[in-house]
Formats: C-alpha cells, sequence, structure tokens
C-alpha cells in the first residue's frame, strides 16, 4: 500500500471504515409480522502501523521554508495556506514539533538580524530614519502574525505545553534583542522622536500616526520606559522651564495664566493621541511643576494684588485652580490674607478719610465676599483668612473704628436717612454687624451706640422702631442679654413715658394748663439705662418752669420716694414764629427756644445780654447762635456778620426772613457730637475697664490663692475681651497691692498672694 505524508491520517481512516463495514453481520429476514433481529457493530484494530515516508520531515520543512522566506521577501507563497497549515499539523502529530519551533526562531532571527543592520549608515535625515525603523517595524509585525497563522497548530499545542513563547513573543525578543545590540539605532529613534514632539510644542506640524507607531514598537517590545519616557519628562521639564522664564519676563500674569492652562490641554491631548497613558501623571506634573511650582512666588508679586485691585474674578478663578493643581494654596491664602492686612491697615489708619472709613470698610468687605465665593469656590480656609485679617488690621486703632462703626449705624437709623428701602437697610445692618464682629473694644462701641440710640429717641429722629428692634436683637444674637439689657430698658423707658404723659393729661395738675399756649411732653429716664448727662445750668422760660412744676408735683403723688433731675439741653421745642413775610414753625432745642423768647421783648439784644439773661455757658451759647444767625437757616442777624461769635456781638430778628417750608428744622446742632462728648464716652469707658481688669484680678486671685505673673498675665488676657497692655495691668496689679488686695509672694519671684 502507497502512503503519503499530508493524507496519511485520511488514509488510515478509510482503512478503518473498510474494516467497519466488513464486520457487519447480515440481517436475517423475518416472516410476516417479525421484528428482524439487531446488528451488532465492533472495531478491530489495524493489523499494522501506518509508516511514514522516509523523505518526510526534509519535504515537510522544505515546504514551510519556502513559505517563511516567501513571507519575509513579501513575495507570494507557493502553497496554499491549509496545506501549509496541514503540514505543520503532521509535523507536530509526529513528535517534531521542537524541530519546528528551533528552525522558525533561527530563520526568524536571521531575517530580523539583516533588516535591522539595513538600518545601519542610513540617511541622517531625522524623520526619513524613522520613516525606515517604521517600515521595519510594520513589516516585522505583518510577517509575524502571517507566519503565527501558518505555524497556529504549533503556537496552540507545543508553546501551551512547553515552557517557550508564543510565535509573538518570540519574534518581539528576536526584535528587542537584535535592537539592544544596535544602540546606535535605539539613539536615533528616540532622539527622532523628542525632536518630533519639540518641533509640535513649537507650533508646527508633525505626523502623529508615526509618533504613535514607534512608541507602540517601544511599548510592545519593553523598552518604552527605559529608552523613551524617562528621557521625553526631561526634555519637557527643560523646554517648559525655559518657555516659563521667557513668558514671565514678557506677558503680564493674566496672559501667562492662560498660556499654562493652553499648555496643559495641549499635554493632556498628546497623551490621547499617542503618548502611553502611563506617561500621563508623570507629564502632567513635570509641565505643572516647570509653568507653575517653580514660579508660585514671581507669580503671586508680579500680578495677584493688580488681579484683586481690577476685580478681575475670571483671572483669580484660572490663578486659583492652577495653582490648587500644584498644592500651592496656601502661598495663595497668605498672599490673599497680606493683601487684605495691607489695604485695611492702611484704611484705617488714614485719620484724613475716617469720616467715611465703615462704608469703604463694608465696600472692600463686599469685594473679596466676591473674590471668595466666585473666584476662590468658597474655600473655608480661604474664609478663616479674610476673617483673621480684618480683625487683626481693624484694630489697628484700637478704639477709633467701635466709635466709627456706631456712628455709621447711627446716620443710617435717623430719620431724614432716604434713599433706602427697609429691606436695604436690614441690609446694610447685617454687613455692619459683620465688621462689629471683627472688632475687640465691643464696649467702647456699646457707650457711642447707648449714646446715639438716646438722641434718636429723645429727639424723635429714629428713622423705623422695627429697624432699631432689629439692631438690638442682632446684638443681642451676637453678644448676649447682658449686652442690650440696658438697650432695650432704653426703648421700656420711652413706652412708659407715653403712659405717663397720657395718665398726666387726665390728671387735675394737667387742668391748670389748659389756659397756657404751651404743650409739654416728658420723658422719664431710668438713670441706670441711659448715658450719663453732665448737669447744666440754663435759666428757662416761666411759662415753661410752672409746667415743669405741675409734672414734678403729679410724678411724685403716684412715685413717692423717687427723685426727678431735669435735663434741659435734651428737650426740644416747636416754636411758633411770627415773620413779616410769613407764619413759621421752627424745630428747635430748648436752649435755641430759651433764646429765641427773648427777643418777644426787644428787637436787637447783645451777646453778653443774652449770656446773663440764659445762664448757659459761654461755649455752648456760642454754638446755639453760630446755629441761629450763622448757618443755612437764620432767623437771627448778626452784627459785624461773620461765622464766629463774638462778646461784642448784637444779634436782630430778622424781619426779611422768609423760606420755602412751613417746618423747619434748625436743631441739628443737638445731634451732634461736640469733641467734648466724645472725650468724656471715651473717658468713661476706660474708666469702666479699670474696674472689670480689677475685678479680673481679684476673681483670679481669689481662686489660685497665689499666681505667677506671667500665668496672671496670661490669664486676664483670656477673660478680658477689650483691648489690652501688658503696661495697664501693671498698673491695675499695682493699685490693688496698695489697696491690700493683693501681696508679692516671697517664696516665689513674680509671684502674688491673695489677702482675704
Amino acid at each position: 500500500q502507497h502512503w503519503r505524508a499530508p493524507h496519511c491520517r485520511r488514509h488510515c481512516l478509510q482503512s478503518r471504515a473498510r474494516r467497519m463495514s466488513s464486520a457487519l453481520p447480515s440481517a436475517s429476514v423475518s416472516a410476516w409480522g417479525t421484528k428482524p433481529a439487531p446488528r451488532k457493530i465492533s472495531i478491530k484494530p489495524l493489523k499494522r502501523k501506518p509508516q511514514l515516508p522516509p523523505n518526510f520531515e526534509a519535504d515537510a520543512w522544505a515546504r514551510l521554508l519556502s513559505a517563511v522566506q516567501a513571507v519575509h521577501a513579501k513575495e507570494p507563497v507557493a502553497h496554499s495556506f491549509e496545506e501549509l497549515y496541514r503540514c505543520v499539523e503532521d509535523m507536530c502529530l509526529n513528535d517534531l514539533a521542537a524541530i519546528v519551533y528551533e528552525r522558525l526562531e533561527a530563520a526568524c532571527k536571521a531575517h530580523i538580524e539583516a533588516s535591522i543592520d539595513v538600518l545601519l549608515g542610513q540617511t541622517p535625515d531625522t524623520l526619513a530614519f524613522l520613516t525606515l525603523i517604521d517600515a521595519c517595524w510594520t513589516g516585522h509585525c505583518d510577517e509575524m502574525l502571517t507566519l503565527r497563522s501558518i505555524f497556529l497548530y504549533l503556537d496552540r499545542t507545543h508553546v501551551m505545553q512547553t515552557s517557550k513563547r508564543s510565535l509573538w513573543e518570540m519574534g518581539l525578543s528576536l526584535f528587542r534583542a537584535h535592537l539592544a545590540e544596535r544602540p546606535d539605532v535605539g539613539v536615533k529613534v528616540r532622539h527622532g522622536l523628542l525632536l518630533m514632539i519639540e518641533k509640535e510644542r513649537q507650533g508646527d506640524q508633525v505626523e502623529r500616526s508615526l509618533l504613535q507607531t514607534l512608541l507602540r514598537m517601544f511599548h510592545d517590545l519593553g523598552m518604552y520606559t527605559a529608552q523613551f519616557e524617562g528621557h521625553f519628562l526631561e526634555a519637557t521639564t527643560s523646554f517648559y522651564a525655559s518657555e516659563a522664564s521667557s513668558k514671565l519676563q514678557t506677558v503680564d500674569v493674566p496672559t501667562y495664566l492662560q498660556h499654562a492652562k493652553w499648555r496643559l490641554q495641549q499635554e493632556e491631548q498628546r497623551v490621547k493621541h499617542y503618548l502611553l497613558p502611563s506617561t500621563r501623571k508623570a507629564l502632567v506634573q513635570a509641565v505643572r511643576h516647570s509653568l507653575l511650582a517653580e514660579h508660585v512666588s514671581t507669580i503671586l508679586d508680579k500680578g495677584f494684588t493688580k488681579m484683586l485691585e481690577l476685580n478681575r474674578l475670571d483671572d483669580l478663578g484660572a490663578l486659583y485652580s492652577l495653582l490648587q493643581l500644584v498644592d500651592a494654596l496656601p502661598k495663595l491664602r497668605a498672599a490673599f490674607a497680606e493683601y487684605i492686612k495691607r489695604v485695611g491697615a492702611s484704611m484705617v489708619s488714614d485719620v484724613e478719610k475716617e469720616r467715611n472709613l465703615v462704608q469703604e470698610l463694608l465696600q472692600f468687605k463686599e469685594r473679596l465676599d466676591l473674590v471668595l465665593s466666585q473666584a476662590f469656590c468658597a474655600n473655608e480656609l480661604f474664609g478663616h483668612s479674610l476673617k483673621e485679617a480684618f480683625e487683626q488690621f481693624i484694630n489697628v486703632r484700637q478704639n477709633r473704628p467701635a466709635e466709627l462703626v456706631a456712628k455709621f449705624i447711627d446716620t443710617r437709623l435717623r430719620s431724614g436717612n432716604k434713599g433706602s428701602s427697609e429691606e436695604e437697610l436690614e441690609e446694610v445692618l447685617d454687613k455692619t454687624m459683620t465688621l462689629f464682629r471683627y472688632i475687640d473694644g465691643k464696649d467702647m462701641f456699646e457707650a457711642f451706640y447707648k449714646k446715639d440710640l438716646s438722641k434718636r429717641l429723645l429727639l424723635d429722629k429714629s428713622a423705623s422702631t422695627d429697624a432699631e428692634k432689629s439692631m438690638i436683637s442682632k446684638l443681642k444674637a451676637e453678644c448676649g442679654s447682658g449686652f442690650t439689657s440696658k438697650l432695650e430698658g432704653m426703648f421700656k423707658d420711652v413706652e412708659l413715658s407715653r403712659d405717663v404723659m397720657a395718665s398726666f393729661r387726665g390728671s387735675p395738675h394737667a387742668r391748670k394748663m389748659s389756659a397756657s399756649e404751651v404743650e409739654l411732653s416728658v420723658h422719664v429716664l431710668t438713670q441706670g439705662y441711659w448715658p450719663t448727662y453732665p448737669p447744666a445750668e440754663v435759666t428757662l422760660p416761666q411759662e415753661i418752669l410752672e409746667l415743669q412744676d405741675m409734672f414734678s408735683s403729679y410724678y411724685m403723688s403716684k412715685h413717692n420716694g423717687r427723685r426727678l433731675q431735669w435735663y434741659p439741653f435734651l428737650g426740644h421745642c416747636t416754636v411758633k414764629a411770627n415773620f413779616p413775610l410769613g407764619k413759621k414753625e421752627l424745630a428747635v432745642s430748648l436752649v435755641q427756644t430759651t433764646v429765641l423768647l427773648l427777643f418777644n421783648d426787644a428787637d436787637g439784644i447783645g451777646y453778653r445780654d443774652i449770656l446773663q439773661a440764659t445762664g448757659v455757658d459761654d461755649k455752648e451759647l456760642k454754638v446755639t447762635m453760630q446755629s441761629l444767625a450763622c448757618g443755612k437757616v437764620r432767623v437771627l442777624r448778626k452784627q459785624p456778620k461773620g461765622r464766629d461769635v463774638g462778646d461784642e456781638d448784637i444779634f436782630y430778628f430778622d424781619t426779611a426772613f422768609k423760606h420755602q417750608l412751613f417746618r423747619i428744622k434748625i436743631n441739628s446742632i443737638q445731634l451732634r457730637e461736640t469733641e467734648s462728648e466724645a472725650e468724656q464716652t471715651t473717658e468713661r469707658v476706660f474708666q469702666d475697664r479699670q474696674y472689670q481688669i480689677d475685678a479680673a484680678i481679684v476673681r483670679i486671685m481669689k481662686a489660685r490663692k497665689s499666681f505667677s505673673h506671667t500665668l496672671l498675665m496670661s490669664e486676664l488676657f483670656q477673660q478680658l475681651k477689650f483691648p489690652l497692655k501688658p503696661p495697664d495691668l501693671k498698673k491695675r496689679i499695682e493699685s490693688l497691692i496698695d489697696r491690700e488686695y493683693l501681696e508679692r509672694d516671697p517664696t516665689v519671684a513674680s509671684g502674688y498672694r491673695y489677702l482675704a
């Protein structure tokens, strides 16, 4: 029997089939209605084992080698792929797989070595060389894929059953080994790749598909990290370090930030198009470091202040987001706080502009809040820095800001504050409360606020009772009920005074007033709630004195044991004036009223005579006469003319006076605060602080019995909430030692002991 190697298995199967058919027994035919007997099938082995032709291995490999060489030469293969596959299969089934693998590896090795050797000494043009290496690598991959399809049976059986590498991995290993033996080729490829990327960064168009193929080659060969990535990151750092230094010298900071943002986006696109994803983190970090981290101080010094001053929110937002990428927000926060302190301290220290200080601080705070919310993403740490910066600069002048904030609120709560609705007024009060929270000397604020509130209530100059009570509620929520108890008591006194006057007008004492043309209204004040007013002497008109006596008699009859003390300087009147050119009603103070009533009996009166008739202090009277004869509304004439009032001046009733309004306000001087009043208020606060310091020292020493000077000072700074200086505390300690509340501890240096 003649055997052919490619068809040996088929012939064997045909022989087995013939033997099986010959072994089948014949079936017997049954009679009518009976079933045939079942047939039995038996399989018998071949009588002798098939033998391979003696030249099977040589012929088979020759056929395969011819195909391998044709693939390497990119020529047509003489045999069909099916025949070649069967040939590989037959050789593997006949224990020739190892030989086939070794011979195939040798053929591939020789071809790869020759292909790489061809690259040596080729064109010096970088792009042309990269094209050659790309063609070599692409050809190698195509060839290995074709060979793997031919030798697929070998790859799926022999390779999997042994420790051999797959055919694809074998090809990669050979290519890698020969490329490593010729380092000039790898260096030239890397240099070309880096040069192409640099040109792209400079704005030139490059063939990204070529970059992608060659970088994938490095990756597939396992050479990407060692041969390319480290050098690429080093070149990236160098390129952007040089660019950053140049840009910062030629463009402004906002432009530089936009450039840095654009560069980061470009590098992200490079990763997307041809770099490996594993390179992204290191690449982005290198770009951020070169463009941003190395130049944070320069960026902040050169442009941060200007961006804040011009309120460039978009640029500030870009700065925040970019510095966040390099963990430089602490430096940005420090620069933000430093800017606030510098600008705020300049505003607070400018004595000439302190009249509008609070309004400017509110605008400054509003602008910074906008930066915080829109540019800095409402970062909580930046909010803390803003708060701490405000607390520091606003207390540079320890007591003055507290006084100015109180006066600002006073101007907003006075009647006549037109141009703002209740909602706008409430918003302004809320913003002002923010400044109030930053102030250390809240006791100073309380003193001035209470004094201004008293004038608004007593002179009926409050714009809105609801706004007044709303402000007190805000203060109570911020500082507690102890802070506002006296302010609330002032409102109670005003409300009780209305009830008292209603009762008085229905009493027998008031019936005596029916003949009088003067209407009386009295505020009865609890002395502990209201500011301390110094007693002042003034000779009031007789009709007013009689009304005072009537009310005193009524009140004492109702409240036995109480004492009434009159404060005429807080009184105000509405005086009916008959001018030749028309009747008017003048809203004036009680002192102004006393002066004007003198002109009912004389047309011209000298200053000395007025001083003697009224009994008012000389300084106070001159201010009063200026308001009547030298102000905007002049119901009196002064001879000689001028702004200042002299002792020899003579005043006349102005018969030519005319005004477009019927009711004219001239008592604005009552709302003004004189320098002496401000000094007295400040002095009272300082005196109260001394009492609080003394009480705190005694309280601490009573609990501790003995205490060192350092610890006592530290405890006092913690307990006392107003601005303190160590010399002031030392003076109070010495005062308590002199008064024998304390003594120096002889056993401890710089120590004190409490004396029971």
